[in-house]
């Protein structure tokens, strides 16, 4: 091994499933070797046997959708608005400053802390989740967005100026075009932070959901169902990273030249 010396792809999905199985294994020898109790920790069949239960008795795939949806539906919300707010403050140095003590304020308020409000103000319905997601991951993607658009090489805009454009076409022509490759990765990143914010919302006021569901097997000491629920939000979220990965390498190729 040499230092920042890529490995092939091949090389990495091998690396990357042999420490699932390094982990898998550590796991059950912790559990059915008797070192951990099955009240702390279950064991992987036990957990996988919770998981069956669950999707074929209980119809947790119910709840996995509800999940999904409250995900999607905050952080769609997020970037619809603080995408375009973003680009506008980093391009416009008055609207950086006019936004910009605001949003810094308000991305150390923890998302969780609103709760209480937000079921007074929303109820405890759909709502209520879908706004402590918009809370959690709107102003961590202003500032992002902010930062990249504002950090386009100044060579690039001179240039444009030079060629006759105006303030418009720097934004569409430049701008844009530069920063948009960083914007898609900063949303994949937000994205799995949106994941966090879903299980906050789902542990109070909640009657469906992954969220809801590990409350409950919480209260039951059932630390099988509680795995298994990790675990799937886990696997969705591995696997909606890989597709915004797969997208931003189809959506913007000149970053890979």
């Amino acid at each position: 091994m040499k230092p920042l010396v890529p490995v092939s792809p091949a090389a990495k999905v091998a690396l990357g499933v042999a420490f699932f199985g390094v982990f898998f294994a550590a796991w059950a020898v912790a559990t059915m070797g008797g070192f951990v109790s099955p009240t702390f920790l279950a064991d992987p069949l036990a957990m996988l046997g919770a998981g069956w239960r669950l999707l074929v008795v209980h119809g947790f795939y119910r709840d996995i959708g509800v999940t999904i949806w409250r995900v999607f539906g905050g952080f769609l919300l997020a970037a619809l608005i603080g995408v375009p707010l973003g680009i506008l403050m980093g391009a416009y140095k008055p609207i950086e400053a006019f936004f910009e003590p605001f949003v810094s304020f308000a991305r150390y308020l923890p998302a969780s802390g609103f709760i209480p409000l937000l079921i007074l103000w929303a109820g405890i319905g759909e709502a209520q989740k879908l706004l402590v997601i918009f809370i959690g991951s709107f102003f961590q993607l202003v500032l992002m967005v902010a930062v990249i658009v504002g950090s386009t090489r100044r060579d690039l805009v001179e240039a444009a100026y030079t060629l006759g454009a105006r303030a418009g076409g720097i934004v569409r022509r430049v701008l844009l075009p530069s920063s948009a490759p960083d914007i898609a990765e900063t949303l994949r990143l937000v994205l799995g932070w949106a994941w966090t914010y879903v299980i906050v919302a789902e542990l109070i006021g909640a009657s469906s959901g992954i969220g809801h569901m590990i409350t409950d097997s919480q209260a039951l000491l059932d630390t099988g169902q509680i795995i298994f629920g990790i675990v799937v939000i886990g696997l969705i979220g591995l696997v909606s990273d890989y597709l915004f990965k797969m997208a931003n390498q189809w959506l913007f190729p000149w970053r890979l030249a």
